[in-house]
């Protein structure tokens, strides 16, 4: 059942991202609309839902769509549209990904889908969930993961790091699951990320038993992104210095979902890592490659993370 909403706000519909370069290209990708209404609610402790009536106009339709999105839980029909949307999480590695889809789904107390209101394929277009590293660690698609990370860790000062975070520390280690098709508006992300962490923190009170309620008393949160980054960056860099300081092409980083770049400023650490999945070619992005992107935030930070996301949004 979808959640129920109790307060409603507008907001403007304007692409989300930080600089002039990636909002140059966010504009290719962002569903045009002519407004965007955000209904959101605090939610009791069973269950929340958050919806956003989106009004648009794309180039060569003449007229008006209404389309709303609702924010779900979970559930065991939603495998193959999760499925497709984390087709590329770990790159092209072939690995457990349905088991993986089968952990989120199975949680269903943390854990948030969207789709479109009345849409009769009940595709999700957004999956957000946090699982524990520890309480998951003898799945095989958590095995795998972990094993992932660690050969594409280049960095000698971080591995001892990851070890810890994927080892001895795992039952404190929230990984922070996120993927979206990249035209949802981005007035969902606050009442999104907002209903993943509420719900984490009622988790915490009301699952059945101590060994639950413990299991999502996150002291960390692992997440696994992609991100652009410029090819060359050394060369690149040293170029652009004879260029006018607002040129386009001198930006390192391009975020593909701008609340990246919020994670990554407030992270513990973090590492970079090539990617052989194929990138979509763009005139845009002809200096840039995509690039795989792990990064650690302590738990602590997340207060900080939702109100720099929810300026972002009002400043947009």
């Amino acid at each position: 059942m979808p959640r129920r909403l109790t307060r409603r706000s507008r907001l403007l519909p304007q692409p989300l991202t930080f600089s002039p370069f990636a909002r140059s290209v966010a504009s290719i990708q962002m569903v045009r609309s002519k407004a965007h209404k955000s209904k959101t609610r605090r939610p009791d402790c069973k269950g929340h839902n958050s919806s956003l009536s989106e009004s648009s106009e794309d180039e060569g339709f003449e007229g008006v769509v209404q389309t709303d999105f609702v924010f779900f839980d979970p559930k065991p029909d939603d495998f193959h549209g999760v499925k497709i949307l984390l087709q590329t999480y770990l790159d092209d590695k072939q690995w457990d990904l349905s088991g993986f889809v089968d952990l989120i789904l199975a949680q269903t107390t943390v854990g948030t889908l969207v789709k479109i209101e009345g849409d009769d394929d009940d595709t999700p277009f957004s999956v957000v969930s946090a699982l524990n590293l520890g309480r998951y660690k003898d799945h095989k698609c958590i095995m795998e993961l972990k094993e992932f990370l660690l050969q594409i860790c280049q960095e000698k000062d971080l591995i001892n790091g990851l070890r810890s975070i994927l080892g001895e520390q795992a039952h404190d280690v929230g990984l922070l699951v996120s993927q979206r098709v990249v035209n949802l508006p981005p007035q969902l992300l606050p009442p999104l990320y907002g209903a993943l962490f509420d719900e984490v923190s009622w988790a915490t009170e009301d699952e059945p038993s101590e060994e639950l309620r413990n299991s999502f008393r996150f002291k960390f949160y692992l997440l696994v992104s992609k991100i652009y980054k410029l090819k060359n960056t050394n060369q690149k860099r040293n170029a652009n210095l004879k260029k006018r300081p607002n040129s386009h092409n001198d930006e390192e980083i391009i975020y593909i979902k701008p609340e990246d770049e919020i994670f990554h400023k407030l992270s513990l650490w973090s590492f970079t890592f090539p990617m052989r999945t194929q990138q979509v070619e763009t005139q845009e992005l002809k200096n840039y490659s995509i690039t795989g992107l792990a990064l650690v935030v302590e738990a602590e930070k997340i207060y900080t993370f939702r109100q720099q996301l929810q300026s972002l949004i009002d400043e947009s």
